[in-house]
């Protein structure tokens, strides 16, 4: 394949040895080069590139894709064996993605790193819903600033929740418009404060919420815009529930309030939250009725021991009194004994005394 030439053409034998290693060099780099394919999907996922989805359902996969096409707006990654969110998951050689939603539901999720969503600076919904958490980073959620929307549904276990408060303080949050946390065995709010976001939709239904504090009402109070879903949770019917009572009665924030039931005491149980009256969540009736039962406990008591007292100061007079009666009982009976004889021996009826 090669040709020589005279010593008169040595400048183009030379020529072609240079176009000849310059296409070997540039054939090599583009081999091994992780460069992105614009348009190529990644195995076992779908793609649609005029409306930007690409979706990865089941598979033994244990780490997000790395080569989406760059045109990907909407991804979706289901039934997956990614138990472990790494830093920079979704941040493929130092490039950003325009990702605008992310669905990792079903994946069996456990843990989630710092800066675990690194790379998507653009995205605005984040589902994370039906996963099993045991450790979410407090830094697991930086660096999504356009974040709108967090669904963490039927995902969190105890460790996880514990963690969530923290996770949730990131100062990347703070344009989050929709929260939910529905099936996660909750017991109250999750939120170290609400008035630090712009939340217009909290999620917390179906958990073991049986009451929300007067603080957590307060801060409801000042968020006007917020809408609060909470059905489907144990709620404990007692003076505890006062403020939330009233919050419920007087706003209309919480969409789902006609489907709030009572779970305690036995007497109130299935009816619902809004048709309680007044003095049943009233404290200072409940306070009041406890206290009269104690006074008159107390005040029974004091009788009891202050006719001890008297019998026992009294005691030889009673004995006393007690001998005479039996005393005189005795006589009674002697008499009537007499009397009996008498009328039982016709002799001595006929007698006169």
């Amino acid at each position: 394949m090669w040709m020589f030439y005279s010593a008169d053409d040595s400048k183009c034998i030379f020529s072609n040895w240079s176009l000849w290693c310059a296409y070997y060099a540039a054939v090599v780099c583009a081999l091994v080069s992780p460069v992105r394919t614009d348009g190529v999907c990644p195995p076992s996922c779908v793609c649609a590139a005029d409306s930007g989805t690409v979706t990865c359902r089941d598979g033994d996969d244990t780490e997000v894709p790395s080569d989406l096409p760059e045109w990907t707006s909407t991804l979706i990654l289901q039934g997956k064996n990614i138990s472990t969110l790494k830093r920079g998951a979704f941040r493929s050689n130092d490039t950003e993605l325009d990702v605008a939603t992310l669905s990792l539901s079903h994946n069996g999720i456990q843990e989630i790193e710092p800066y675990a969503f690194l790379g998507l600076p653009r995205l605005h919904l984040l589902d994370l819903s039906h996963n099993q958490l045991e450790s979410i980073s407090a830094r697991a959620f930086h660096g999504l600033p356009e974040l709108r929307s967090l669904h963490l549904n039927y995902s969190l276990t105890p460790a996880a929740t514990a963690q969530l408060p923290h996770a949730l303080s990131a100062q990347s949050l703070r344009n989050l418009h929709r929260l939910e946390l529905a099936g996660n065995k909750l017991v109250s709010i999750p939120l170290e404060r609400l008035d630090i976001y712009n939340l217009h939709v909290l999620v917390l239904e179906n958990n073991s919420i049986e009451s929300i504090g007067r603080e957590n009402v307060s801060s409801l109070y000042q968020q006007r815009r917020l809408r609060v879903y909470l059905s489907l949770n144990p709620f404990r019917c007692t003076c505890e529930l006062e403020a939330f009572y009233y919050w419920l009665k007087n706003s209309s924030q919480c969409p789902d309030a006609g489907w709030l039931v009572c779970s305690e005491p036995e007497a109130r149980r299935g009816i619902s939250v809004e048709q309680l009256r007044g003095e049943d969540v009233d404290c200072l009736n409940e306070n009041l009725e406890a206290v009269s039962y104690v006074f008159l406990g107390i005040v029974l008591a004091l009788i009891g021991v202050v006719f001890l007292m008297v019998l026992y100061l009294n005691r030889g007079g009673i004995k006393k009194w007690l001998n005479n009666i039996r005393e005189a009982c005795r006589d009674q009976m002697e008499v009537y004994h007499y009397r009996y004889e008498q009328d039982s021996d016709p002799r001595l009826a006929n007698v006169t005394v």
